[in-house]
C-alpha cells in the first residue's frame, strides 16, 4: 500500500513552502531486493495476480536513477522512513549515494526502537524517534533559516565531532490538525492494487494511530510504553469522525478512488458511539473499504451495519492456535471458541471479497507440534476464510518477545531481521529454521487438504529437489481446486 506517513510530510512541508520529490522502489522489477510479493504467491498467501498487467514496472536500474534523482532536484535533506525488515535495503540506497555528501535524517518504527543500531551508520546523520511530523517540519524551517538544529525534540543528532545528542521525546502530535496528505508524490501506477484478485484504485486512511491491545510481538503496544514512560501523552489516538469523512470526499473528488483501505491495528477500538457516527457518516461514501481487526470485537451488529455501507473485505489476526501458548507467551487472552464465532458470524453476513486470517510460526520456545495447533484452528475454520496468511516471526526491536528471544540466546543482541525475505531468524534446537520454513510454505496445504495426505504435504516441506518438485505439484493443484478459474487465467 502507499504509506500514509510519506503523503502526510509531504503535504506538510509542501504547505510551509518546501519543495518535495520522492525516489520510489515499489516497481522496478529487477533485483530481488525489490520484490516483495513473489515469496507470498509461492506460499499461497495471495491469490496469483500478475499486477505488471495493470501497470508498467520498471526495468532500469534504480541505483542508476536514485543518482539521477539526487543530481536533478539538488536536495538540502534525504529522508527515509523505515521498518526494520526494509531496512538493509534502504542503507543500501543510502550508502550508493552517500557520495553527494547531504544530510540524511531517517525515522519510523526500527528507527524508533534502535536509535543507537541506525546511528552507527556512517551514511545517516539524524534519527527520528517518534513521531515525525512536527519534528521534520521544525528541521527543515531550521534549516531554511540556517539556524542550529542539535536541540530539537524526537531527534538524535549527530554533531560535528560525531558525538550523538539524544534529544527528548516531544507531546504526541494532534491527528485532527494535521492536513490532508499529499498523494500526489506518488506516481500514478501506485493508486492500483489488487484485493482479491480484482484491481482497484485505492488509498489508504488513517483512523487510529495506535493500538489498544498488548501483544507481546508488535510495537504498537512500544509505542505506547515509550510515550507513556517519558510523560510525552497517550501515544493510542482516533481519528474524528468529521476529520475521516474531509479525507474520505476529498479523495473521491480528487483522486478517484475507488476503495479505501482503513489504516488501523484495530479499527473496532471504536467507542459505540464512535461507531455508530461512523456509520452514519460512510452512508454518503458508499465505497467499498477493507479494515482489521481482531476476532474478540466482532459482533453480529457491527459486521452487519458495515456490511450494509460498503465492508467489502476484512483481515483478522489469529496468530496461533494454542489458547495457553497465545495466552501466556503472545498476551492475546482470547479463546478459540471466541475465533471460531467471530470467522461464523462474518461468513453469515457474506462479505463480497471474503476474509483473511493471519497466522505466525517459530515464536520464541514454539515447537513444531504447537505450530500445529495453529494448523487444526484454521481448519475450523476454513470454509469461512478465503486466504490464511502464515508469516514466520520476527524479533522486532521494542517488543518483549524480542528481549525473551535473546534472553533464551535464540538471537544474538545485534541481529535484525533481512530484508523481504520473511525467513526465520531465530536458532531454536527444538524448533529449526528448515522446519518453520517448511511449514510457513505448505500452510495452507495443511489447512485445506485432508488430514489423510499430511504425510505427504509433510514431505513437500523439503529443501531438497523431490521435495521441491512435489510442493510445486500440490501448489498448482491447490490453485486449481480453491481459487477461481477467474484467478487461475489472471
Amino acid at each position: 500500500m502507499l504509506p500514509p506517513a510519506i503523503a502526510l510530510f509531504s503535504r506538510i512541508l509542501k504547505d510551509d513552502g518546501f519543495k518535495v520529490a520522492l525516489f520510489d522502489t515499489t516497481y522496478y522489477k529487477i533485483g530481488e531486493d525489490f520484490d516483495s510479493d513473489k515469496e507470498k504467491e509461492k506460499k499461497l498467501s495471495v491469490r496469483p495476480f500478475d499486477i505488471s498487467r495493470h501497470v508498467s514496472l520498471k526495468t532500469t536500474d534504480p541505483f542508476e536513477d536514485l543518482d539521477k534523482t539526487v543530481n536533478s532536484f539538488q536536495p538540502d535533506l534525504i529522508a527515509m522512513s523505515a521498518t526494520e525488515d526494509i531496512f538493509p535495503l534502504g542503507m543500501k540506497l543510502l550508502k550508493h549515494i552517500d557520495k553527494y555528501n547531504i544530510l540524511t535524517i531517517v525515522g519510523g518504527v526500527f528507527p524508533t526502537f534502535a536509535p543507537h543500531k541506525v546511528m552507527r551508520n556512517k551514511e545517516i546523520d539524524i534519527v527520528c524517534v517518534g513521531e515525525g511530523e512536527d519534528a521534520l517540519l521544525e528541521l527543515c524551517r531550521r534549516l531554511r533559516a540556517g539556524k542550529n538544529y542539535y536541540d530539537i525534540n524526537n531527534l538524535w543528532v549527530k554533531d560535528k565531532g560525531g558525538e550523538i545528542i539524544k534529544n527528548p521525546l516531544r507531546k504526541v502530535a494532534d491527528i485532527n490538525k494535521n492536513p490532508i496528505p499529499d498523494f500526489t508524490i506518488f506516481e500514478d501506477a501506485r493508486f492500483y492494487r489488487p484485493m482479491a484478485g480484482q484491481i482497484y484504485r485505492m488509498l489508504p486512511v488513517e483512523t487510529h494511530r495506535g493500538c489498544p491491545f498488548q501483544c507481546s510481538y508488535c510495537n504498537s503496544p512500544a509505542q505506547s510504553r515509550l510515550y507513556k514512560s517519558e510523560g510525552a501523552g497517550v501515544f493510542l489516538r482516533k481519528k474524528s469522525i468529521d476529520k475521516v469523512r474531509e479525507e474520505l470526499k476529498y479523495y473521491i473528488s480528487q483522486y478517484k478512488v475507488e476503495y479505501f483501505y482503513f489504516w488501523a491495528d484495530t479499527f473496532f477500538a471504536y467507542t459505540d458511539k464512535e461507531f455508530n457516527a461512523f456509520i452514519e457518516m460512510y452512508k454518503d461514501i458508499k465505497i467499498p473499504f477493507w479494515c482489521q481487526t481482531r476476532p474478540e470485537t466482532i459482533t453480529e451488529e457491527r459486521i452487519k451495519r458495515l456490511r450494509e455501507v460498503g465492508l467489502h473485505r476484512m483481515a483478522l489476526g489469529i496468530e496461533h492456535g494454542n489458547e495457553k501458548f497465545r495466552r501466556e507467551i503472545i498476551n492475546r487472552r482470547v479463546k478459540n471458541e471466541v475465533i471460531v464465532n467471530a470467522l461464523d458470524i462474518i461468513s453469515h453476513h457474506s462479505l463480497p471479497a471474503g476474509v483473511s486470517v493471519n497466522n505466525i510460526v517459530g515464536f520464541p520456545t514454539e515447537t513444531p507440534e504447537l505450530a500445529m495447533d495453529t494448523i487444526k484452528l484454521n481448519r475450523k475454520i476454513a470454509d469461512k476464510v478465503d486466504t490464511m496468511n502464515c508469516y514466520a516471526f520476527t524479533p522486532f526491536h521494542g517488543t518483549p518477545l524480542r528481549e525473551l528471544s535473546v534472553k533464551l540466546g535464540y538471537i544474538e543482541e545485534d541481529t535484525f531481521t533481512g530484508c523481504l525475505t520473511g525467513e526465520p531468524v531465530l536458532n531454536m534446537p527444538q524448533f529449526p529454521k528448515e522446519k518453520i520454513k517448511g511449514i510457513m510454505k505448505t500452510f495452507s496445504l495443511y489447512v485445506r487438504f485432508p488430514v489423510s495426505r499430511w504425510q505427504e504435504i509433510e514431505q513437500a516441506e523439503k529443501d531438497t529437489t523431490e521435495g521441491n518438485e512435489l510442493y510445486e505439484r500440490l501448489r498448482q493443484e491447490f490453485i486449481r481446486t480453491y481459487f477461481s478459474k477467474e484467478f487461475e487465467e489472471d
